[in-house]
Formats: structure tokens, C-alpha cells, sequence
């Protein structure tokens, strides 16, 4: 469908862009020659995405840990896709690769179309070992061992999987359940990439695109690119109900140069008369500027801001080489001189094992261990107890953690420590104290800096106790190195009763 000659062709360059400025060298290229072998032609903006998004670093890491495309519907964003997971199964030995949508229909089109490109393709059909399309799994295997797997989000079948690359369709619905599931179990990968792809922001649901938005405004905004995230967008900026007919700085949703800003392969695989008409039955604004130019609604700042601790008040307090004081002078553990606790959110698909111990005059607490599931947990622990003769394990009985009360005791040889209601107050407002008055170091963990994103507060009495923002949002480790900083000062009574716990 090409433009007529009157009729401007697609902007092949995204109107907000990042992208970190260090690198040495791209496998883009090497990924278009690819996806061309499997019949994959690709668009010249499309091409450039690749050369940006597989850009390295002179140690070999990707310069980009985050590659996210913001582009209206039709315009080819799937080739992008098949040509990125195409690249990791047959030139970068990504040896898990995952491709989660919101829903499975969504990744099952994605699966048939890279299974038809691959199977197309004699050189890269004699590579695939196993095609597995069924209820229980959608994947690609290679012989070499490598996996494509394809997941849904909306059912919960992506929490606690993760891969060397990350592909999620649809990041317009891509909230903070996901990305706290996904971001921990990052850390065992050695060079994990994220791509994120999506079209306008639809609200609330539009949580992590909203964020990657706003760092790429601030980055243009500030003239200082991103060091970690590569961002495209097409879209408009269009008119404000205070413009004039004639304003000269905003686009207007009827014309055909605002058509081509926002989508890139107009003139291609998008027709002048398709949006036309697509304009003309749904009108100019709402659902045409969101769906055909790239207008979207994100969620606001707010919604993205720490509630209880400032973010720069925590960041603050980041100590490189801090660590808890618990070795004598021949390197060995002081008994006593630091406690553990644990907990995990009520879907258990995680737990933390926390640890804190004393610190130039202060405390420093540290995650050892975030992970999914919960039957590692006791052996982990027996492990840790051994090694630093703790003074105390800490353990919330009447939250979910509480069920490995019994095991842990069994296992450990000891008691655990259970806080009672107004304890658990008493830990919450010390760890808030220790914040506030620098008393307090970390290693700035991942999981510890997420659980306190998504961390508010909940009435407890005359106190509060930490609380989940939404369902999905995993505060364990927070609430672990709460209740192990509080165990450094309880009094150990091996008399305890857990049954007391009303909590």
C-alpha cells in the first residue's frame, strides 16, 4: 500500500528517544541479516530499534538493560519482536528467552508467527530439537538446549520466570505484581536485557510503561541520555483545548503529517485511506489519537512515589563497603551479633531471609536471599545459622510466614522469636527512625529498594506496620529486615509462647 505521491510516508525516527551513549559495538546488524534469511524484511526504523536495543558494551554486557518500543497499533512492532528472539536463539546463545503477553492469544500469535519463520528456514528448522503447542507449555527448544517460551501474564504463569531475555508484549498492561515478580530473579542472570513492547498508555493498567516514559522525558528534557534504558516513541504531541486554529507547536489529529510522525509505517503497511476512515468513524480525539497517533494516559508521579520513606533519603544511605560487625579479629563469626528473620506475601510465591547486625554505631541490614517459592527457606536457613550463630530468628506467626515456624524450630534447634502486635508496631517505627536519623546502612538490594516502592503504611493501634500498596506487590523482604533489626534488641526468651501472637 504505498503513499500516494502527495501523501507523506512514516517518520522512520521516534519523536522521544534515549539510549545510553556508551557502547562498542551492536549486533543489530547481524539480527537483520537473520531475520532476512527467514523471510523477515525489516523496516529501516525497525532496523534501527535493533542496532540500538543489541548495542554492547566493551566487557560484552549490553549497553541497554531495558529496550522499550512505544509505537500505534499495525505498525509492525511484532517484527521487531520475532527478530529479537530470533537473534537470541541463533547468534547471542540466550539460553531462556521469554515472551509473556496480558493474555495467552496475544503470545500464541507471536508463537505461530517465529514457529513459521524458523520452520520456514531450513538452515534454522535443522536447529530446532522440540515444538511443544499445548496446554501446559508453548516453547521452542533448540538441540543446543536453548528455550523460547511463551507465557500469559493476566493468569499469573510469568511470576517467578525469568530468562537471559525478558519480551513482553503488550507493556501497556504491565503493572507492579509482574515487575516485582520479574526484577528478583533477574539477579542470577549475568546479563538479563528487558524488552518492553507496547502502544499508548491506557491508565492505571499502564504502571512500568508510564515509569520508562517518564525517565525518557526526563532524559531529553535534561540533555543527559538514560545509562540504562533505550526508548522509541511515535506518537504526537497534540493540540490543547487553549490552542488556536493556527498553533503552529501542536499536532493536529486530521492531519496527514501528524499521521506520519506517529507511525512509522505509514505508506507501508498502513494506508493514508485506512486512517481516513478509521478518523471518520471514530472521530479525531479519544480512541483515534490513543490507538492510531500515540496519545496515551499514563499514571501520574504519585502513583510511582515512595509513600513512607523518601526515595532520597534511602538512597542516602548506601554504604559500598558497610557491613554488619560480626567478625572477630581472625575472621570469624561472633556469636550473637547478628539476627535473622524471615517472611514472605500472602501468595507465597517468594520469601526473604533477612540479616542485620551492628555498624559503626549504627545497623546495617542486608536480603542474603529473595527467591521464589518457599521450600528452599528452612535448608537456606539451617546453612546461615550455622555459619553465624545468630542471636535470634525472627518470624511473624501470624503472618504467612508462620506456617515454617514449626520446621524452622525443628531444624535450627532453637526458638523462634515471634513478635506480638504492638513488637511489630515497635519494629516498623525503629526501622522508620533509623532512616530518618542515618542510622542506618545497605547495600541498596534490589528487592529491598522495590518492596519499599510499593510499601505504605496500616493503621496498628496507635501505630502502623507495614502494608502492600496493591495485590501482587512483594514487601517481604522490607518486612524482613524490619523484624531482624528489631531482633538485634529483643530479649531472647526460649519460654515463648507463639500461640500469644494475636496478629
Amino acid at each position: 500500500m504505498p503513499a500516494q505521491p502527495d501523501e507523506p510516508t512514516g517518520v522512520q525516527t521516534p519523536r522521544l528517544y534515549t539510549a545510553p551513549p556508551t557502547f562498542l559495538s551492536s549486533s543489530g546488524q547481524e539480527a537483520v541479516e537473520l531475520a532476512a534469511m527467514a523471510g523477515l524484511e525489516l523496516f529501516p526504523w525497525q532496523q534501527h530499534v535493533l542496532d540500538v536495543g543489541l548495542r554492547e558494551r566493551e566487557d560484552g554486557s549490553w549497553a541497554a538493560f531495558e529496550v522499550a518500543v512505544n509505537v500505534p497499533r499495525q505498525n509492525g512492532k511484532g517484527a521487531i519482536i520475532e527478530a529479537r528472539e530470533l537473534a537470541g536463539l541463533f547468534l547471542l546463545d540466550e539460553q531462556l528467552i521469554i515472551h509473556s503477553a496480558h493474555e495467552f492469544k496475544t503470545s500464541k500469535v507471536a508463537f505461530q508467527r517465529i514457529e513459521a519463520l524458523i520452520l520456514g528456514c531450513p538452515d534454522l528448522r535443522k536447529r530446532v530439537k522440540r515444538v511443544r503447542n499445548n496446554t501446559n507449555e508453548t516453547s521452542i527448544t533448540l538441540w543446543s538446549g536453548q528455550v523460547l517460551q511463551f507465557l500469559a501474564r493476566s493468569g499469573g504463569s510469568g511470576r517467578g520466570f525469568t530468562g537471559d531475555c525478558n519480551v513482553m508484549d503488550e507493556c501497556m498492561i504491565l503493572g507492579d505484581d509482574a515487575m516485582n515478580a520479574l526484577m528478583p530473579t533477574m539477579t542470577a542472570i549475568p546479563n538479563p536485557q528487558l524488552w518492553y513492547l507496547g502502544s499508548a498508555g491506557i491508565g492505571s493498567p499502564s504502571v512500568q510503561l508510564g515509569r520508562l516514559r517518564r525517565r525518557a522525558e526526563s532524559a531529553t528534557e535534561s540533555g543527559q541520555p538514560d545509562l540504562s534504558l533505550a526508548y522509541f516513541e511515535w506518537s504526537v504531541d497534540p493540540h490543547r483545548d487553549e490552542c488556536g486554529p493556527a498553533c503552529p507547536e501542536h499536532d493536529g489529529a486530521d492531519d496527514p503529517e501528524s499521521w506520519a510522525r506517529a507511525n512509522p509505517s505509514l505508506g507501508r503497511l498502513i494506508s493514508h485511506e485506512f486512517l481516513r476512515n478509521v478518523s471518520a468513524s471514530l472521530g479525531n480525539g479519544g480512541g483515534f489519537e490513543r490507538e492510531h497517533l500515540g496519545v496515551g494516559v499514563y499514571p501520574s508521579d504519585e502513583a510511582d512515589s515512595w509513600q513512607v520513606i523518601d526515595e532520597d533519603a534511602w538512597r542516602a544511605l548506601a554504604a559500598a563497603d558497610a557491613h554488619p560487625e560480626a567478625l572477630d579479629a581472625q575472621g570469624q563469626p561472633i556469636p550473637g551479633a547478628v539476627a535473622f528473620a524471615i517472611d514472605m506475601p500472602p501468595e507465597r510465591t517468594h520469601a526473604a531471609i533477612a540479616v542485620a547486625g551492628p555498624w559503626r554505631g549504627g545497623t546495617h541490614v542486608e536480603v542474603p536471599d529473595h527467591r521464589p517459592g518457599t521450600g528452599w527457606v528452612v535448608e537456606r536457613a539451617v546453612e546461615l545459622h550455622k555459619r553465624w550463630k545468630p542471636r535470634c530468628w525472627v518470624v511473624d506467626a501470624g503472618g504467612p510466614a508462620g506456617s515454617l515456624i514449626p520446621d524452622l524450630e525443628e531444624a535450627l534447634g532453637v526458638k523462634v522469636v515471634t513478635p506480638k502486635t504492638r513488637e511489630i508496631a515497635q519494629s516498623c517505627g525503629q526501622f522508620y527512625d533509623a532512616v530518618a536519623e542515618q542510622a542506618l546502612s545497605h547495600h541498596d538490594p534490589a528487592p529491598l529498594a522495590t518492596a519499599l516502592a510499593g510499601a505504605q503504611k496500616r493503621p496498628l493501634g496507635d501505630a502502623w506496620a507495614w502494608a502492600r500498596r496493591g495485590e501482587g506487590v512483594d514487601i517481604s523482604p522490607l518486612v524482613a529486615v524490619t523484624f531482624a533489626k528489631w531482633g538485634l534488641n529483643v530479649e531472647v526468651d526460649d519460654d515463648v509462647d507463639p500461640l500469644d501472637n494475636i496478629f
